[in-house]
Formats: structure tokens, C-alpha cells, sequence
């Protein structure tokens, strides 16, 4: 096994292989350590494959959904951990116009009927081997993950080069984005982790409680494409202004939450600065707090209701539906389609930088 190992103070970085694809493209895992945590990503989709977490006794967890081989993520998995793109979330009727040029996308959303284009497509940037190189920048251990998107992938236009790091840092998950094109593109990067606090395979989220920083969510149709309309969560279920229990309300009698099967919505971030707090969660018995931060304008809040129950994790135990929290930092859904939406759209010579950051506390 190859591997390579970079340290400085009480942090380190190394890279070991994780098989190759049926294709013959070899896989990389990186292990970042930082203090009392612990990041394992893949270059394969840029996964977070790992990711370990002390609660409120020092006892260290697991709080990522996923598989421990390569071969079971590319078999079967509903994203787990990985890398959203070019576009996260849904683009209604798989298409969008732009400077009067309309682009026909796959339409691949399993859960909706072939009704519209989901998370970058069949093959999208979760299913791409990135280039990587790793290290330790100011005593916290990174992975830098590079992907050209050529013209026409998935049917977007443009070349596309897109630059991701992972950073641990003693307290959190950094995660950055970059990209450039060369024509004119649509682009919503995020990544899609499933986390549960109290460690992976053990049982639902229901009882995590949650703190969401936003006063509208994206009204939406059966299909969950927004209808252009900010809905108030005022007197709602979609209500988390304050702290509340998650399964307290998933079952009411909503129609935006019968849509979902549950939360899977995007909320419209109530936060004035450009980098601020998007949402919270904690988990009662650990004591684990998970905040997110952010430069997005939403956050897609999904508890894991496609979930079969039939998904054996790492662990060895089986994953329950709902049983893992997203909470995925974005611009809207459908933006394309939505010119009163966030502009999503990036140009040549301009330069994307996003940032968000999974910080963990305990109490």
C-alpha cells in the first residue's frame, strides 16, 4: 500500500489506496488528523468517508454516513459525503435558457419521476476521481482536490475547472470552493454529507434537535422544484428559529412537508453578513453541537426520508430510514430558472470562492 505522511505539531495528513474503478483509475484515501479529530476523504467524488468527532466524555464517534470499500459507494450510494456539481440540488424539466440559449440537461431524479435534472446529472462531479495533493498549512492538514468539466458534461456549457480543499482544523471541517470558465455556466457547489451525532448507525436523528437561521423557505411543487415564491415558516413545521426537537413535526399535515416526505427543503438565509451561521444541531445524549457556516444564501435541510433501511454502514449495522441530517449549503434550487433567485450563474473572468465550515462543540 502506498502511502505518504505529512505532520507538523499535533496534526498530520496521509494518503493510502483505496482500490481503483471498473474504469482502472486508482482511489486515494486521505486521513486528516487535527487535536481530537479525524477526516478521511476520498478523491473519488470527494467523499468524506470519515469523520470523527469527540462528545461531551472525549468518547470519539463517527458522525458520517457511509461505506468502509470503494466498490460499495459505487454500487449503491444516495451521495453519501461526496461533492455536488455542477449544479446542487434539482433544475426543473432538466433545462434552463441562458443568454437566449436553451440547454437540454438529463433528467435523473429518481425519487420524482424523470421530471427534472438532479445534482449534476448521471455521471456529476460525486461520480468524477479528482486530482489531489495534500499537506499542512499553519499546523492544520488539508486535501486539495482539482476536476476540469469539459463543454457540453451533463449538457452544461463551458470548461469548467473546479478547486476544492478540505481543512481540519482543531474544531471544524473547512470545506472551500473555487471555479472558473470559459463560457458563461450555471454552478452550485456543495457537498452532500449525511451526519448523526450520536455516530453513525446508531438509529435515527428524530431526537437531534435543530436551529435553522432563516425566516422564509423556497415554496416548492410535488416535484420539489421552487415555484419562485419565499414561503414564511412562521406558524409552519419548517419553523426552527429556535431550538426544536426534528421529529417532533416531520409527520404534520402540510402539503410542502407531505411533497418532501419529510424535510427536504432549502431555506433562504435570514444572515446579513457574507459569512455567517446558517444552522445548528445537537444531539442531547452526546452532547455534540454542529454548527454550519457559510457564504451561500440557503441551506437544502434533508433528513434522509429516501433512506431504504436497508443500507448496511460502516459499522456493520443497518442505516434506519432517516437516519442521517444534510445540510447542504447552496444556492437555491432551480436558480437557473429563477432570475428573482441568488445569481448562480458564473462568467468568464470571474473568479467563485465559497466557503463553509462544520464546526463541533459539545455542552
Amino acid at each position: 500500500m502506498n502511502s505518504t505522511q505529512f505532520s507538523s505539531d499535533h496534526s498530520s495528513v496521509h494518503s493510502d489506496s483505496w482500490g481503483t474503478l471498473p474504469s482502472g483509475q486508482p482511489v486515494k484515501l486521505f486521513t486528516l488528523k487535527r487535536g481530537a479529530l479525524t477526516a478521511t476523504i476520498s478523491n473519488y467524488g470527494g467523499i468524506v468517508q470519515k469523520l470523527l468527532v469527540p462528545d461531551r466524555n472525549g468518547v470519539v464517534v463517527d458522525v458520517v454516513l457511509g461505506y468502509e470499500t470503494l466498490e460499495e459507494y459505487v454500487a449503491q450510494s444516495p451521495y453519501f459525503g461526496c461533492l455536488i456539481g455542477r449544479f446542487g440540488n434539482r433544475i426543473g424539466n432538466g433545462q434552463f435558457t441562458l443568454d437566449g440559449t436553451t440547454y437540454s440537461l438529463l433528467k435523473n431524479d429518481p425519487s420524482s419521476s424523470p421530471q427534472c435534472h438532479l445534482h449534476g446529472g448521471l455521471v456529476g462531479f460525486d461520480k468524477k476521481v479528482w486530482e489531489a495533493s495534500e499537506g499542512v498549512d499553519d499546523g492544520n492538514p488539508y486535501v486539495d482536490l482539482s476536476l476540469t468539466s469539459p463543454d457540453g458534461d451533463e449538457g452544461y456549457p463551458g470548461d469548467l475547472v473546479v478547486k476544492v480543499r478540505y481543512t481540519l482544523l482543531a474544531d471544524m471541517l473547512r470545506i472551500e470552493y473555487r471555479a472558473t470558465t470559459t463560457k458563461p455556466t450555471p454552478v452550485n457547489l456543495t457537498n452532500h454529507s449525511y451526519f448523526n451525532l450520536k455516530g453513525e448507525g446508531e438509529g435515527t436523528i428524530l431526537d437531534h434537535e435543530a436551529k435553522i437561521e432563516s425566516s422564509h423557505t423556497t415554496h416548492c411543487d410535488q416535484w420539489l422544484i421552487p415555484t419562485g415564491n419565499l414561503t414564511p415558516v412562521a406558524g409552519t413545521p419548517f419553523d426552527f428559529r429556535d431550538w426544536r426537537v426534528i421529529g417532533d413535526r416531520i409527520e404534520a399535515d402540510d402539503e410542502q412537508m407531505k411533497f418532501g416526505i419529510g424535510y427536504d427543503h432549502n431555506y433562504a438565509l435570514d444572515k446579513v453578513e457574507e459569512f455567517g451561521l446558517a444552522a445548528s444541531v445537537r444531539e442531547p445524549a452526546s452532547g455534540r453541537v454542529m454548527e454550519v457556516w457559510t457564504t451561500e444564501p440557503g441551506i437544502q435541510f434533508y433528513v434522509g426520508n429516501h433512506l431504504p433501511g436497508t443500507m448496511v454502514g460502516k459499522s456493520g449495522r443497518t442505516y434506519l430510514n432517516r437516519s442521517g441530517i444534510c445540510l447542504e449549503t447552496q444556492h437555491y434550487p432551480d436558480s437557473p430558472n429563477h432570475p428573482e433567485f441568488p445569481n448562480c450563474i458564473l462568467r468568464p473572468g470571474e473568479n467563485l470562492y465559497s466557503k463553509t465550515e462544520y464546526r463541533f462543540s459539545t455542552e
